[in-house]
């Protein structure tokens, strides 16, 4: 078929013959194991245990935070000895939530069963393969059941099978195609069932011959008449995604588009063998192939429980003396690891031991002379000088102007660069600020909104109290004047027909009839009320006429004791 180019890259020592030459080693389970809550791109998994709970091999451990997640599993059976913070394996050396097995040596599994992704629609079994913790294997550690949606016209024109493996001493895939190319075939199947792909492409590099001819068997043996195993050139990092989807169909992905758009996606070899272990044999992903190699006198590749010490690792490849650094990748994307005693995660596709005499130190940096040949190298056709600069002058706008994050830091500027800059350093320096500052503007955005909303909520009450008050009052102005106008009728009621005959005999026909005013009417009224209610004592009645004469003397003594305090008031009828 018909292959393409792509610009840029670069043609390094690969260092993959001295650990090829032996099959991939099991690795022993260790006594202890720290398994990351956190190892893949999205929210951190729940944990589902806690120190003194027993588990089996491939129990769940950690639920999913969402469906940007994926779930995390034991590797072995044994008991929980904590859940607790732990060292990462990254350059900064932070800690992250763990979950600390000790094994009991008895490795009982969990009950497995297959999943019939033919009798579960789409969704059920992107759940399945989220729960499973099937991730991807080939560094990038993303979802692999977020990348299994067909995009538009729900289906795919082709699928790409990624075992291309161009970083240097990395051997883990090339192995693994070697001796478990059926079972790669068996989750390739599946992932084109679930995307309805029109046809499957599995890139290699021509430098794996052996890889390309157990793959070819496998895809023949299947009776696959849509696959088709394709050699590509040669050339770092001819197994990026885009690069290898520009080789074998000609695509080129612009910046801000998904593959998806274009009909086309790509997935790595180990992903597949893991969807395989996944659906058709019920197995969570625990373990993955390690490539030990550098400064070691005998590199292998390794099936490795996930948790396992990258000490104990290392140490069955037999370090050299003069090995001073652990690197966790290849030379040209790889990170330093912090110390030996943290764990192999599911992205770790290969331990490199170092030394000086291996890795020199780089020589000092010199001054940018612009000479073009970063952007020469560049596979993603990016200007890296300018990348540099405004990087180093911290002017993160225009960095992001120059497309800074379509940068896939392979390293190639670096390796090209002869005022030997670290490059690559700077743009993830670059693009860590720019995480750091987007994160502070979202947290003051968040604030912001905070505020706004605790200021329309005080004034939204603030108005409802007024209105209630306002209801109360007119509530308490119409009772009041209800009130006043039964006391007013209580008085007219009330009062004797001589009382006005009584008055006008005392007051000059002259002077006007004066008007009660509403208190006097209240009080008034609150009067009669009172005579009203008052109640004859039972033991006045019936009394001997001695009885009656006693209790007029006593009236009259009162009458006699409140006309010489009050001279003032008339005297009692």
């Amino acid at each position: 078929m018909q292959l393409f180019d792509f610009n840029g890259g670069v043609t390094p020592d690969y260092h993959k013959e001295a650990s090829t030459q032996s099959p991939i080693a099991v690795s022993p389970a260790p006594t202890f194991l720290v398994i990351p809550l956190h190892q893949s791109i999205g929210g951190t998994p729940r944990p589902l245990v806690s120190a003194g709970d027993r588990v089996l091999k491939g129990q769940r451990i950690g639920a999913a935070d969402g469906d940007m997640s994926s779930a995390i599993h034991a590797s072995t059976s044994g008991h929980v000895v904590a859940v607790e913070m732990r060292r990462m394996p990254h350059p900064s050396g932070l800690s992250a939530l763990c979950v600390v097995i000790k094994a009991d040596g008895r490795d009982e599994w969990i009950a497995r069963q297959s999943f019939d992704y033919r009798s579960h629609t789409a969704a059920e079994t992107r759940d399945y393969l989220r729960d499973a913790g099937v991730v991807g294997l080939g560094g990038a550690v993303f979802p692999t059941h977020l990348k299994m949606s067909p995009g538009k016209g729900d289906k795919l024109d082709t699928l790409i099978i990624n075992g291309a493996e161009c970083e240097p001493f990395i051997t883990c895939d090339d192995l693994l195609m070697r001796e478990r190319a059926e079972a790669i075939i068996q989750g390739v199947v599946i992932l084109r069932d679930l995307l309805a792909a029109g046809r499957v492409l599995v890139g290699i590099e021509d430098n794996k011959p052996q890889a390309v001819a157990a793959m070819t068997a496998a895809v023949q043996a299947g009776g696959h008449q849509d696959m088709a195993v394709v050699a590509v050139p040669t050339r770092y990092p001819a197994g990026g995604a885009k690069q290898l989807i520009r080789v074998l169909t000609g695509i080129e992905v612009p910046h801000g588009k998904r593959s998806t758009d274009y009909g086309v996606q790509c997935f790595n070899v180990g992903t597949a063998h893991a969807i395989h272990e996944a659906i058709n044999l019920g197995q969570p992903l625990i373990s993955r192939i390690v490539t030990v190699a550098g400064n070691v006198a005998a590199p292998r590749n390794y099936e490795v429980l996930l948790g396992t010490s990258m000490e104990a690792l290392l140490t069955q490849s037999q370090p050299l003396p003069d090995t001073d650094r652990l690197i966790m990748g290849g030379p040209m994307m790889g990170v330093s690891l912090p110390s030996k005693d943290v764990p192999v995660v599911k992205a770790t596709n290969c331990i490199l031991a170092g030394s000086k005499k291996l890795f020199p130190p780089p020589p000092p940096e010199m001054p940018c002379i612009r000479c073009g040949e970063c952007a020469t190298a560049c596979p993603a056709d990016l200007q890296p000088f300018e990348l540099y600069w405004f990087s180093r002058a911290k002017i993160f706008g225009k960095a992001q102007e120059y497309h800074l994050f379509d940068c896939i830091e392979c390293g190639c500027c670096s390796y090209v660069c002869p005022s030997h800059i670290p490059l690559v350093d700077y743009y993830r320096f670059a693009k860590s600020e720019i995480w750091a500052n987007e994160s502070e503007k979202a947290a003051a955005d968040q604030a912001r909104e905070q505020y706004e909303f605790r200021q329309l909520r005080e004034a939204r009450e603030a108005q409802e109290k007024a209105a209630r008050l306002a209801a109360r009052t007119a509530a308490g102005r119409a009772a009041a004047t209800n009130a006043l106008a039964v006391a007013s009728d209580a008085t007219s009621d009330a009062t004797p027909a001589a009382a006005p005959v009584a008055k006008s005999a005392t007051t000059p026909a002259t002077e006007p009839a004066q008007t009660p005013s509403p208190q006097a009417a209240l009080i008034a009224a609150a009067l009669e009320r009172a005579r009203a209610q008052q109640v004859q004592p039972a033991n006045t009645t019936n009394l001997t006429p001695e009885q009656q004469a006693e209790i007029a003397a006593i009236e009259a003594r009162r009458a006699q004791i409140r006309a010489q305090a009050h001279p003032h008031l008339p005297p009692d009828d």
